[in-house]
């Protein structure tokens, strides 16, 4: 069963019983991509490692085989 089918299926239980629909999928999708990256940046502070640049930071030390510090 696809998701769009599960949505439709869940959307008619939920009218037959007088229950609001669920969300349909995909709704919050951006919100929680935002608060995914808030989470990591946090995760990053208090680990004590920069929050923005560690993947352009690891690229160049890659590329240039070299320590970049800030």
């Amino acid at each position: 069963m696809s998701i769009t089918q599960q949505y439709l299926l869940d959307s008619y239980r939920a009218r037959q019983h007088g229950e609001p629909i669920p969300p349909a999928p995909g709704t919050h999708d951006v919100r929680v991509a935002r608060e995914l990256r808030g989470y990591r940046q946090f995760r990053a502070v208090v680990a004590g490692h920069p929050a923005h640049g560690r993947i352009r930071e690891a690229l160049s030390r890659w590329l240039h085989g070299r320590r970049v510090s800030c």
